[in-house]
């Protein structure tokens, strides 16, 4: 079976290493087709297409869009996407706007907690401004050395309840999806498993999904533990989605999983990439 790895970050977006250098890793740690999925910006791709062609690795373009559902963020990864599309493009260019005004509004609350100059310091780890995130603070929280890990600093400091939680109104699901498969892509839920709604919720997310175009859920994801992936292949299953996987890599050190490094989809579902010629 192939090595697909359809779920990685770049500096781009919140990961650590270059397309050029996510590239050579996914090629040295055995991944025979690789996707980067950057969060709501679609820069990185022309990059990573080319340093994947001259590695000899098969490559498909890909996103991850953040959107606001039941009060909740949520990830849609778009696959096969065209990035030169205007209605994605758009779409993406919307929901960056407010990073910014967030992150200034982060600082300023973590300022109230004793943690001075945090928007610049988070500016240090960030590759593209317009897409500055709580990884980036966390970063910068973590050189403080007042958490000694990215979990302890999301559930001290940049987790919902805590002082430099700001929310953040992202896509519509029905945008999202509109987004993707108007660039030719196809619709995925981004690791199901850490999203914190019970079975009503789960059971409306899965159907409203499905019926404005999506295809797909994450079930093999490094955002998932062992036990989820089987559970996940019987949601994917029950509802009909075809199934993905991928690492969710953001960079050496903090990542659970390495590109390449996940046990394969269970059996008995259909994988996202079984009708794509690549």
């Amino acid at each position: 079976m192939l090595n697909f790895d359809l779920h990685c970050h770049s500096n781009v977006s919140d990961g650590t290493l270059s397309p050029t250098d996510l590239a050579a890793r996914a090629k040295a740690n055995g991944v025979d087709v690789w996707a980067m999925t950057d969060h709501d910006e679609v820069g990185g791709i022309a990059e990573a297409r080319a340093a994947a062609r001259a590695l000899g690795l098969p490559y498909v373009p890909g996103v991850e869009i953040s959107i606001t559902w039941a009060n909740q963020t949520v990830h849609i990864v778009g696959l096969q996407i065209d990035e030169t599309n205007s209605v994605l493009l758009d779409g993406l260019a919307s929901i960056r706007g407010g990073r910014e005004k967030r992150a200034r509004e982060m600082s300023a609350q973590l300022e109230t907690v004793g943690i001075h100059g945090a928007f610049e310091g988070a500016l240090k780890f960030v590759g593209n401004p317009d897409l500055i995130s709580r990884t980036h603070f966390a970063r910068y929280l973590l050189e403080l050395g007042v958490c000694k890990d990215l979990p302890e600093v999301f559930s001290k400091y940049l987790g919902e309840g805590n002082a430099g939680f700001v929310p953040h109104r992202w896509a519509t699901l029905t945008d999202a999806v509109h987004w993707i498969r108007s660039a030719g892509g196809t619709a995925v839920i981004a690791h199901p498993g850490r999203y914190k709604f019970d079975d009503t919720a789960f059971d409306a997310l899965f159907h409203e999904f499905r019926d404005v175009g999506g295809t797909a859920i994450e079930v093999t994801t490094g955002s998932h533990t062992v036990d989820q992936y089987e559970q996940y292949a019987k949601v994917a299953n029950k509802y009909g989605f075809l199934a993905s996987r991928g690492s969710d890599f953001h960079g050496p050190g903090e990542s659970r999983v390495d590109l390449g490094a996940l046990p394969p989809l269970p059996k008995g579902v259909k994988p996202v990439w079984h009708d794509w010629t690549l």
